[in-house]
C-alpha cells in the first residue's frame, strides 16, 4: 500500500465514524474526519432530550475522544460547503481545499418542510442536539410562563402539534405526553397541566407506515391512552408563530409546533454535480460508490443505497453504521489493487418507543413483531450496538434503561431546572385574545 493514500470522510455521524474506525488500524491510509459540531449525536434519542429523560450530554460524543488512540485519524471541526468528484477536493466554509485520494461523503439529513409557508421560520425539527434542546426549552418555558399567567391557556399556551406520524412523531408524543401528565404537575404545580393537548398530524392515513397495519394500530392505541389526539389524512397547510392551519381550514393555537415530517439530505450533497435521486440524497452504485467515479462514496442518510428490488434502504442508524463499515473496506480492498464489493445490509429491522412500556419491533428480514416488555428489550439491545461504535458509557445507558422501563415516573430535577431553559421568553403580546 502506498503511505501517501489519503481519505476525507465528510460528516460524524453513524456513517462516518464507522468508516473511519475501520480505516483507522490500516497501515498506509492517512483519515482526515471533518464535521461541523466536532461531535457525533446519537440521533435515535434525540426525542428523549426533547422530553427531558436524558440530558444533551447524555446523546453527544466529542469526536476526537473517539479517535484519541488511533493516530491514523486526524479529527477536524469545519463546516464542507462543496464536494467536487472531479477533482478530488472538499471545501471548507473558510475556503480551505482539501485533496484526497478517496473521499467519503456521509454528511447526514437536514429537515424537509416540503415548501410549508412558515413552518421554517415557525415550527421546530428534531434533527439535531441543539434542535432537541430548543424543544425541550420551549416546552419548560410554556409551562413557566403559564403558571405565572394562567389565562395564557385560552391563548393556545398548553397546545402542542408535532408534525409527522413517522418514529420522530410517534415517540416524540408519546415522550411529550409522559412528561407533561406524569412529571410536570410536581415541578410547576400552578399550572393547569390537565388542559395540555397533544395533537399529532399526518396526511397519511396510519401511523408508522414503514411499519406493518398491526403496528400502526397499537401506536395509534397506545397514543390514544395517553392523551394523544391523532389526525390522520390531513397536511399542514401553514405554520405562524402562534398557530396551526390545518389541510381542512382548521387552525389549531400553539406556540410549539415540532416537525417530525419528513427529512432531506444535506445541502453538500447538492455540490460538485454529484448525482441525486429522492429526498435530494446522493445516488450510489451496489458497492455504494457515486456512479462515474469509483473513489468517492456516499454513506448513511445522505445516500439512497439500492438494496436487492428496494430502489433504496432505509434513513436507519444501522444503515449508516454497516455502510461505513463497508465502504471502508472496499478502500483497503482497492489500495491493495482489489475490487470493491457490493454492499449486503444486515437487516435488524425497524423499531419505535412510544412510551414506558409500550414500544414496536419488528426483527429481522422477516419482519417478527413484537410489542411491549419484549419490543422494549429488542429496542434496547440495537441502541446498545449503535452505542458501543462510539465508546459510549454503556453502564449509564443501562442504568438509564432501567430507571426508564421500571421508575417511568422519576426524572432528575436537573433535567427539569428552569434555570437551564434554553430558549428566550415567549412574547405572548402577538397572540390573539
Amino acid at each position: 500500500m502506498s503511505a501517501e493514500t489519503s481519505v476525507v470522510i465528510v460528516g460524524g455521524g453513524f456513517a462516518g465514524v464507522a468508516c473511519a474506525r475501520r480505516l483507522a488500524g490500516t497501515d498506509g491510509i492517512r483519515v482526515v474526519l471533518l464535521d461541523r459540531g466536532g461531535f457525533q449525536q446519537f440521533q435515535p434519542l434525540l426525542y428523549q432530550v426533547a422530553t427531558a429523560e436524558l440530558t444533551s450530554q447524555d446523546i453527544r460524543f466529542d469526536l476526537t475522544r473517539i479517535f484519541r488512540h488511533r493516530p491514523g485519524v486526524e479529527v477536524r471541526q469545519a463546516d464542507v460547503t462543496g464536494v467536487d468528484p472531479q477533482t478530488m477536493t472538499v471545501t471548507l466554509d473558510g475556503g480551505e481545499t482539501l485533496t484526497a485520494d478517496y473521499l467519503v461523503v456521509a454528511a447526514g439529513a437536514q429537515p424537509n418542510f416540503f415548501h410549508t409557508p412558515g413552518a421554517r421560520e415557525h415550527s421546530f425539527p428534531l434533527y439535531s442536539v441543539e434542535d432537541a434542546r430548543q424543544v425541550r426549552g420551549r416546552i419548560l418555558t410554556v409551562f413557566a410562563d403559564v403558571a405565572r399567567e394562567p389565562r395564557l391557556v385560552d391563548e393556545g399556551a398548553l397546545n402542542f402539534v408535532i408534525v409527522g406520524g413517522g418514529p420522530t412523531g410517534v415517540e416524540t408524543a408519546g415522550a411529550l405526553s409522559e412528561l407533561i401528565h406524569d412529571v410536570l404537575p410536581g415541578v410547576y404545580s400552578q399550572a393547569p397541566c390537565g388542559h395540555a393537548q397533544i395533537i399529532l398530524v399526518d396526511r397519511g392515513h396510519a401511523l408508522l407506515s414503514a411499519f406493518s397495519d398491526q403496528a400502526g394500530a397499537y401506536a395509534a392505541k397506545q397514543l390514544h391512552r395517553r392523551g394523544v389526539q391523532v389526525r390522520l389524512g390531513t397536511s399542514v397547510k401553514q405554520v405562524d408563530a402562534d398557530s396551526v392551519t390545518l389541510g381542512d381550514g382548521e387552525v389549531i393555537k400553539t406556540r410549539l409546533v415540532v416537525w417530525g415530517g419528513g427529512e432531506q439530505a444535506a445541502d453538500v450533497a447538492t455540490t460538485g454535480g454529484l448525482p441525486t435521486g429522492r429526498g435530494g440524497r446522493i445516488d450510489v452504485q451496489p458497492d455504494l460508490t457515486v456512479p462515474g467515479h469509483p473513489r468517492v462514496y456516499a454513506l448513511g442518510d445522505i445516500a439512497n443505497i439500492p438494496s436487492g428490488d428496494e430502489p433504496a434502504l432505509p434513513q436507519l442508524g444501522s444503515v449508516a453504521q454497516q455502510s461505513g463499515r463497508w465502504a471502508a473496506d472496499n478502500i483497503i480492498a482497492q489500495v491493495g489493487g482489489k475490487p470493491p464489493h457490493p454492499f449486503h445490509y444486515r437487516d435488524k429491522g425497524i423499531m419505535a418507543m412510544i412510551g414506558t412500556k409500550a414500544a414496536i419491533a419488528e426483527i429481522g428480514p422477516h419482519r417478527h413483531e413484537l410489542h411491549g416488555r419484549f419490543a422494549f428489550v429488542a429496542w434496547l439491545g440495537v441502541h446498545l450496538e449503535l452505542l458501543g461504535e462510539v465508546d459510549a458509557e454503556l453502564k449509564a445507558y443501562i442504568a438509564w434503561a432501567q430507571e426508564f422501563y421500571l421508575r417511568p415516573h422519576h426524572r432528575s430535577a436537573a433535567l427539569l431546572d428552569p434555570s437551564r431553559i434554553d430558549t428566550p421568553r415567549i412574547d405572548w403580546s402577538t397572540t390573539d385574545s
